[in-house]
């Protein structure tokens, strides 16, 4: 890896990794190259961009602590928020950098998302996007079958949060790292996309491979409820916009500073008690 690439790097996971975070560079043609031009992002070729994507780790390290300083604004997913506020921190880290961050639920007006988060994972060599392309002669006739990202020590058990692209700073020579192929048999392979296609609700498709972690049963029933009962599941109830005490310069409106949290809730914010465990689907 390039010198100034590797120092990039480890700046980001500085500011990212303690958090639950890992980061991986790719060049912005790898990306490219895969995805007809509609999707291509508009930048050259030798671009340096990093996928950032949030490990089990995440839920303790960053969301609860996030939830904990009340930096949350209204009709917004929580854990959105989190990474947001996390990203800015990124941007922070480098502020003589040109930046441009694109979480991976972001899309253009026509809805055309803005970032393909699998296939940006598979060519940063995070982690392995199989499709319904990598089984031959495959089963399902003419059935929609989505593809799923399998990372190499967490199976299913991660989530791809956006993208960081360095507009002006290029790396014609970074090496380019294949993702390892954990899920190699046609067999395997199979299971996994109709497990992630047709039964996805049961988790069971996040263990293609064996995983050094996986979502406690708290963080499995907290991103098994919808978004907008998620509020509700913390014990938290939104109030009126105040100014944030913590870290102004965040434009995050906030709860009340001192929430009264039901006791069936105050679980949520401990990382020591986990509630029962999640009904099935």
């Amino acid at each position: 890896m390039e010198p100034h690439v590797a120092e990039l790097k480890q700046k980001i996971e500085d500011t990212l990794c303690p958090f639950g975070f890992e980061v991986y560079p790719f060049q912005v043609a790898w990306y490219n190259e895969l995805l007809p031009p509609a999707f291509h992002l508009p930048l050259p070729g030798p671009t340096l961009a990093f996928l950032v994507l949030s490990t089990p780790a995440m839920f303790d390290q960053a969301l609860k602590p996030f939830l904990q300083s009340h930096h949350l604004q209204s009709l917004t997913d929580p854990v959105d928020q989190c990474v947001a506020y996390h990203l800015r921190r990124v941007r922070q880290s480098l502020p003589e950098l040109q930046m441009e961050v694109i979480a991976d639920y972001e899309v253009y007006p026509n809805r055309r998302p803005k970032i393909l988060a699998q296939t940006a994972a598979h060519v940063a060599g995070a982690a392995y996007y199989y499709q319904r392309q990598d089984v031959e002669a495959d089963p399902w006739g003419t059935q929609h079958i989505a593809g799923v990202c399998i990372h190499p020590r967490f199976g299913g058990w991660f989530a791809i949060r956006g993208v960081v692209l360095l507009p002006g700073t290029e790396t014609p020579d970074l090496p380019r790292k294949k993702p390892p192929d954990c899920v190699p048999s046609r067999a395997a392979r199979i299971t996994l996309l109709e497990g992630f296609n047709f039964h996805w609700r049961d988790w069971t498709y996040r263990d293609a491979v064996t995983p050094q972690e996986r979502y406690s049963e708290e963080q499995k029933t907290y991103f098994s409820t919808p978004p907008a009962q998620r509020l509700a599941l913390l014990g938290l109830a939104q109030t009126k916009e105040e100014p944030s005490p913590i870290f102004p310069e965040f434009p995050f409106t906030t709860l009340t500073k001192k929430p009264q949290i039901p006791s069936s809730a105050r679980s949520w914010l401990s990382p020591s008690i986990s509630p029962p465990v999640s009904p099935g689907p």
